[in-house]
């Protein structure tokens, strides 16, 4: 069982390598934003798998604290993109 787990967590990590690639050379910004977002889902697997490995729950926790971030970041990438702004303010006084 612990080898299937090493073999995962080299498999994933294998695995961001063309992620890290479509970050660097994306022909636009979404497709930067997208692979910020798929290495944030890796890393969290592998915190994930490093959990199982470890037999501890300690990690659950950072995998948790990562998710919430990747979520906030690509939502404030994404809105940033979009709109050209990230926190609105009303300037009508």
């Amino acid at each position: 069982m612990d080898y299937f787990i090493l073999i995962l967590i080299v498999l994933i990590s294998l695995t961001m390598i063309p992620i890290i690639y479509r970050l660097v050379k994306g022909p636009t910004a979404p497709d930067r934003i997208i692979a910020l977002d798929a290495i944030g889902v890796c890393i969290i697997a592998l915190v994930g798998l490093f959990s199982i490995y470890m037999k501890t729950s300690f990690y659950v926790e950072i995998a948790l604290l990562l998710a919430i971030l990747s979520f906030i970041g690509t939502t404030a990438f994404s809105k940033f993109l979009e709109k050209g702004d990230i926190i609105e303010r009303d300037n009508s006084n």
